[in-house]
């Protein structure tokens, strides 16, 4: 992974069922009408409505595993054109990216709560969670401002003053980043420079101590003055955080953002031998629980009517402080520019998009090409390319969105096409790449 240095710019912007069986003798008829009618009851949603894409999403699964239901996901689902949105354009991307044989395990749109397009590749399905890699550290951002709401963190700790009293052997070598604050790590400031090895670098495998690797790193900028998106940070965030919550990161996340989005299957990976993971990698979610991530954003702050992150923090969070596309751990108009955006996004090809005047969020996760690099990566033209050419023009297009038969089953079909499809890996894949259930 590179680093790239940006001069300083200051930009604002304003802010389930199994089915019964049928094979009971003799029933009266009153029993049998009342066992038919529970049944269509069940899969009527599942046949007349977009929610049609859940079974055959789930084809792409192990024929030993059965979907998660969709209440428990939070999602209600809903054909595209129930939200005014243009399926045909969404059948379109789906077979573009069989065409291309774009390794995409799954995409999902939520417009306006509902889950109107949920696509997933062979070998992938509702149940799997995936590997995010960067997207590690947008989650990171909600949990340091719950900890900062919670004022047990603020954006102006100091890195030396917090990790040295929490790593006291470390003092010596954090003693040069005392005027690097919390608020330097999160926006990809601290002017700390690593020399990253192309491959196999030990801040990623081998470190037994992250913390002693990056405690030893120098600074070659003065804080807050330059971007320079480098993975030291994320591992002094990670530290700072365990520090505040007084545990490990990971298990804090789980207690005050996994369990109240009800999060299912969510994993925090890869730590070292001293047991501090990463903020900016590591971090395994269902494509469902991303989606939970971009709502929360999207509501500012709230899930299901309850506030779990600060209003104030989503705010801060999603809006530029040194970079003009970065705010903290969060990009700005990074996939989309003609309108507000911010986004999440992992290093080869997973996404959580929000468009707030659309109140849509999308979801992807894939391995895709990743030559270029960060915001110029060929994984994120892709993706621009989906959110631009394909779902904008299906989300503007309402006044075409016309509820039919041959619309919902055009998209059912498509679907059931796509999770029989395998697509071919864009980047060399590690075993943390594939999905898991």
């Amino acid at each position: 992974m590179t680093t790239q240095p940006v001069p300083l710019l200051h930009s604002r912007r304003a802010s389930r069922a199994s089915s019964a069986s049928m094979a009971s003798r003799a029933p009266d008829a009153p029993r049998a009408s009342s066992v038919v009618r529970a049944l269509l009851a069940r899969v009527a949603p599942l046949v007349l409505g977009a929610s049609a894409l859940v079974p055959f999403a789930a084809c792409a699964q192990q024929a030993s595993a059965t979907p998660a239901p969709l209440h428990e996901t939070g999602f209600e689902a809903a054909s595209p054109e129930d939200v005014g949105v243009d399926s045909n354009e969404l059948v379109r991307l789906s077979q573009w990216i069989r065409e291309q044989k774009l390794d995409v395990y799954s995409l999902l749109v939520v417009k306006d709560g509902k889950l109107i397009f949920e696509r997933y590749g062979a070998g992938a399905s509702r149940n799997a969670n995936y590997e995010l890699y960067s997207v590690t550290k947008s989650v990171t951002s909600l949990v340091a401002g719950i900890l900062i709401g919670e004022g047990a963190a603020g954006l102006n700790d100091s890195v030396a003053d917090k990790l040295g009293a929490w790593r006291p052997d470390l003092r010596a070598d954090l003693a040069d980043k005392r005027d690097i604050e919390l608020r330097h790590v999160l926006s990809m400031s601290s002017g700390l420079h690593y020399d990253f090895r192309p491959k196999d670098d030990p801040i990623y495998y081998t470190a037994p101590d992250r913390l002693k690797l990056a405690a030893a790193t120098k600074p070659k900028a003065a804080p807050g003055t330059t971007f320079e998106y480098t993975d030291i940070n994320p591992i002094l965030t990670a530290a700072m955080l365990s520090a505040a919550a007084r545990e490990p990161v990971e298990k804090y996340a789980r207690a005050h953002l996994f369990e109240p989005l009800g999060m299912k299957h969510a994993a925090w990976e890869r730590a070292d031998q001293k047991g501090l993971v990463s903020a900016g990698w590591g971090l395994r979610l269902r494509a469902v629980d991303m989606a939970k991530i971009g709502m929360l954003v999207l509501d500012h702050g709230r899930w299901q009517g309850r506030q779990v992150v600060p209003q104030q923090w989503i705010a801060q969070m999603t809006t530029p402080a040194v970079s003009p596309h970065f705010g903290y751990y969060w990009w700005v108009n990074n996939i989309v520019e003609s309108e507000p955006e911010y986004d999440a996004m992992g290093f080869k090809g997973q996404f959580i998009t929000v468009l707030p005047k659309r109140n849509t969020v999308i979801v992807m996760t894939s391995m895709l090409p990743i030559e270029g690099g960060l915001r110029d990566a060929k994984n994120v033209q892709m993706f621009r390319q989906m959110v631009s050419g394909y779902i904008v023009p299906a989300l503007d297009n309402a006044q075409h969105a016309t509820p039919t038969g041959e619309r919902r089953a055009a998209l059912a079909q498509e679907l059931e096409v796509s999770a029989r499809t395998q697509g071919i890996p864009g980047t060399s894949m590690d075993p943390t790449d594939k999905p898991k259930l």
